[in-house]
């Protein structure tokens, strides 16, 4: 009984041990773009409000107000208590919904896809402002400890981002393992100040009214658009929280919104309200006047590893969303490289760390300042948490079998708040607000004519395919010599001959002994269980099928999934066994159903893609590639 009792409790702590160390975890990776907010939401959203007169009581109640139930609504109702229960085996964000959406209605659905690559789109896009704006409000602390260094701030932030993406290739599981603490240390900071400052004027809590809110909207007509464009600063950042779900968990990820981070986030922006209510003044740079002169260096430092925590954050993000999107079929396949041994989520893509970097560089020197910068800041976030509305409606209507009416009535309020904020950062098109929609819909155009052109090539291909039934039977009347080994083609059609074994067969006119015909297949789900790994199929004494089916999460690695088909009685050798590929040289045609700059950009996509061996980890030295010309 006693050992019983003992194991038990032993158990518990374990769990316990386990949910708070993800909490701290969550605390460190999730919740950086939201929690280095304060530095600039409550200053850019008063002094707009303002519009160049000094900022009355009326302005900071109502951007204290508009800021709370921003909080409230968007990110703690809609993200922390709604969509992260809307998980797809326990992983979320933007594609994860789309695939669960998908899968609830039981079939491809191009509205879902559309809404998902607009919603990756716009998070790429957000990948490059995050960094700039947030490494730049930081350093801008500089030029209240030093006024002198002023000319040094976008230098310095250059050099940070620099050094920053530069180490990415290392690796981030050392640096990581410091940020919860690090993070802790930044939102204990922003309450400690904010209660210091609340005593400077108590009466700002009346923000907690929403009436103040909606006064303010009402009473400013425009301006107060605009303002909601500047509120929504507050919030960027709240997609986070169901993007990383799968890394920590929903208990972890609510418990540390709820209790830690979202009462840090208000007691900070009532602090930052006091202070500008009694020294109106202070409003030039409201967050960073909190503290003493003898503490402005310190926090300046503290900011800029929390800044940099977040835009690791993003980063890594960014990272992820684009392996989801290669797996997926949305882009061609991009080198990935894996930082670590035990975590196959710890990723590296040399191509799209070169890209975000050229952005970020681009964003820092065009805007040169935070304030500058938040006019672009917002409006890739706000397209994402509209898609993220909509395709939540189809997974609570579907999947969660309520009727469409009370699936409307859930989440239609929360579509409107994001549409009226998407609408708000509309405002701000002219003044910044473009910079995301461009690279938003380069990237939205890159995707559709990735997808309209392997369409479009695959129906080509099967053209001049050959059924493989009717080859197999054709070998075994008129057998060519065999040689010994085995041969594994690798083709996205089973049911077709794979080029490469037609063109072996007409220019070697030799076949393998045995032959397998191997289809690699990505799930909607993040993750395949490795029993459902691979499925083998005996066509004749010499040909086999075998399917590979992995999560769109899930790096693609043949050879190791090959070893559990010697379980299914395959006697698999990666020594003696040769894995053909075909090669594929694209040309323009006048023909092809596509545009011609949009025939050169998919034919640009294809050269660009890393290799098909490289990137399901095939031994390169085991490998044949069977070079065929096709006009696209």
């Amino acid at each position: 009984m006693t050992a019983s009792a003992t194991s038990t409790d032993g158990q518990e702590t374990a769990s316990a041990s386990g949910f708070w160390g993800l909490t701290l975890g969550s605390i460190g990776v999730v919740f950086g773009d939201i929690g280095t907010s304060p530095l600039y939401a409550f200053r850019e959203a008063a002094t707009g409000a303002a519009q160049g007169q000094p900022v009355s009581r009326i302005i900071v109640l109502g951007v204290l107000s508009l800021i709370l139930w921003s909080l409230f609504i968007v990110v703690t109702a809609k993200y922390v208590l709604l969509l992260l229960r809307a998980d797809n085996n326990g992983e979320g964000g933007t594609l994860s919904l789309m695939a669960l959406g998908q899968r609830a209605l039981g079939r491809r659905s191009l509205f879902l896809l559309t809404l998902g690559v607009i919603g990756a789109s716009m998070f790429i896009g957000d990948s490059m402002i995050t960094p700039a704006i947030s490494v730049l409000s930081a350093v801008e602390g500089l030029k209240l400890a030093a006024p002198a260094l002023e000319h040094y701030v976008v230098p310095l932030t250059v050099f940070i981002l620099v050094v920053l993406f530069a180490v990415q290739s290392k690796g981030t599981a050392r640096v990581a393992s410091a940020f919860g603490p690090v993070m802790v240390a930044w939102f204990t900071s922003l309450a400690v100040m904010g209660i210091v400052h609340i005593s400077d004027d108590p009466s700002v809590l009346a923000a907690f009214n929403p009436y103040y809110a909606v006064q303010f909207l009402l009473s400013h007509g425009t301006i107060g658009l605009v303002t909601l464009g500047a509120v929504f600063l507050a919030v960027t950042g709240g997609e986070a929280l169901y993007a990383d779900l799968g890394h920590f968990g929903r208990k972890p990820i609510q418990s540390a919104w709820l209790f830690f981070v979202l009462p840090s986030l208000l007691i900070n922006y009532f602090g930052q309200g006091a202070l500008v209510l009694s020294d109106p003044g202070a409003i030039e740079n409201s967050f960073y006047r909190m503290v003493p002169e003898l503490l402005l260096l310190p926090l300046v430092v503290l900011a800029t590893a929390a800044t940099v925590i977040a835009s690791q954050a993003v980063i890594t993000g960014a990272y992820s969303l684009v392996s989801q999107a290669v797996q997926l079929g949305l882009l061609p396949r991009f080198e990935v490289r894996y930082t670590s041994e035990s975590h196959a989520g710890q990723i590296y893509l040399p191509r799209v760390n070169r890209l975000l970097l050229i952005g970020v560089m681009l964003l820092v020197l065009l805007f040169r300042t935070s304030s500058n910068l938040a006019s672009a800041y917002g409006i890739a976030v706000s397209t994402t948490m509209v898609a993220d509305g909509i395709m939540g409606f189809v997974v609570i209507w579907k999947l969660w079998n309520l009727r469409a009416a009370v699936a409307a009535a859930i989440i239609v309020p929360f579509v409107v708040v994001d549409m009226t904020f998407f609408t708000a950062n509309l405002l701000k098109l002219l003044e910044g607000a473009w910079v995301p929609l461009l690279f938003g819909a380069a990237m939205a155009v890159t995707i559709w004519t990735w997808r309209r052109g392997s369409a479009i090539l695959t129906l080509k291909t099967r053209k001049i395919e050959v059924p493989l039934d009717d080859l197999v039977v054709s070998l075994e009347k008129r057998p060519p010599h065999i040689v010994k080994g085995t041969a594994v083609f690798l083709t996205s059609d089973p049911t077709s001959v794979p080029t490469a074994l037609l063109h072996n067969l007409k220019h070697n006119k030799v076949l393998h002994e045995h032959n397998v015909i191997l289809t690699i297949e990505t799930a909607q789900t993040p993750r395949v269980d490795v029993s459902e790994r691979v499925r083998m199929e005996k066509v004749s004494e010499k040909f086999s099928k075998v399917r590979l089916r992995f999560g769109f999460m899930e790096s693609p690695n043949v050879p190791r999934a090959l070893a559990v088909a010697r379980k299914l009685g395959w006697q698999f050798d990666i020594m003696s066994t040769s894995f053909f590929v075909s090669r594929r040289s694209l040309k323009p045609s006048s023909q092809s159903g596509m545009p011609n700059w949009q025939d050169h950009l998919f034919i640009g996509l294809s050269r660009s893609a890393n290799d098909a061996t490289d990137y399901f980890q095939i031994p390169t030295g085991r490998v044949v590639e069977v070079g065929t010309q096709v006009t696209i």
